[in-house]
């Protein structure tokens, strides 16, 4: 045995900090769980979302083609559902994003009667051109973005993550 006696203070002292330290520990690691967990899940980010469009049928004339898809904020799950404005400009086929680089506004093809082949903001006027080019002296500063696009095996229409305009 070793001649330094613990005392009781000391015990009492070395006890108590062992207890609070486990104490801490039992309370810290689900904070600490739930602060990492949504780092920690796989995720299948930048899938092509299926449509009900056959590529076949997309023509010339701008279409307003409505698609939903699954988003996951932390353990929250919600059913978005989102609009890309799809025609084909002879080089393949077109998908653009419909909000407005000027406020986000929701952009119309033919929402002008004065402009029957452009694309209109009605919250203060801005025109784009088809290819979402933006028509210089109305409000918007830049072109609507894109999205990416494919062909499903079975002749569909999928739709994929917004990336900048590459047509301007």
């Amino acid at each position: 045995m070793s001649n330094n006696k613990v005392t009781r203070r000391q015990f009492l002292s070395y006890t108590l900090t062992g207890v609070g330290g486990f104490m801490a520990a039992g309370m810290l690691m689900p904070m600490v769980r739930f602060a990492i967990d949504p780092v920690l899940q796989k995720k299948d980010g930048g899938d092509f979302i299926p449509t009900d469009l056959a590529v076949a049928d997309i023509t010339e004339e701008p279409t307003r083609v409505d698609f939903s898809f699954e988003q996951v904020d932390a353990w929250y799950t919600s059913e978005v559902t989102s609009t890309a404005w799809v025609y084909n400009n002879g080089d393949g086929i077109v998908a653009l994003s419909p909000i407005c680089k000027h406020l986000g506004c929701t952009v119309n093809w033919a929402g002008d009667s004065d402009n029957p082949d452009k694309f209109h903001c009605a919250c203060h006027d801005g025109l784009y051109e088809k290819s979402g080019k933006n028509v210089p002296g109305t409000p918007p500063r830049g072109p609507l973005d894109m999205y990416e696009v494919r062909e499903s095996a079975d002749g569909l229409l999928e739709i994929g993550v917004v990336v900048p305009n590459k047509l301007v």
